[in-house]
């Protein structure tokens, strides 16, 4: 399920987020996980079964659209549906408001998960 970042969740939420390439220097990290922490157009959420093993991140450009910009899955979870469920019960709560799209770092994951969205 998935569950809104809190600042108590900060180690975990920065440990799956330096999964991304573009997130791999530890003052960008830092800097992203600042940006969720006070921009109100960010919103960060995490993925949470026994632990929490996924985030995936939105943020809402204007009035329209809502951008995912990052999609994590701890290593040892992959491959078996977090990141498409994640993608899923994102556009799910932003779907009323929103036009949900990814953004270039996220558009090879998203469009794989377009079947699943759209069926």
């Amino acid at each position: 399920m998935l569950i809104r970042y809190k600042k108590n969740f900060e180690k975990i939420a920065m440990g799956l987020l330096s999964f991304m390439p573009e997130e791999k220097d530890v003052k960008k990290l830092q800097h992203t996980i600042k940006e969720y922490e006070v921009n109100p157009n960010w919103h960060l959420f995490l993925w949470k079964e026994d632990d929490i093993i996924g985030a995936i991140g939105i943020s809402t450009e204007d009035e329209i659209n809502a951008v995912i910009q990052h999609i994590s899955v701890n290593p040892s979870h992959r491959n078996t549906g977090i990141g498409k469920r994640m993608v899923r019960e994102a556009v799910k709560n932003f779907e009323e408001k929103y036009v949900v799209c990814p953004n270039d770092s996220t558009k090879r994951f998203y469009h794989k998960c377009s079947e699943l969205l759209n069926g």
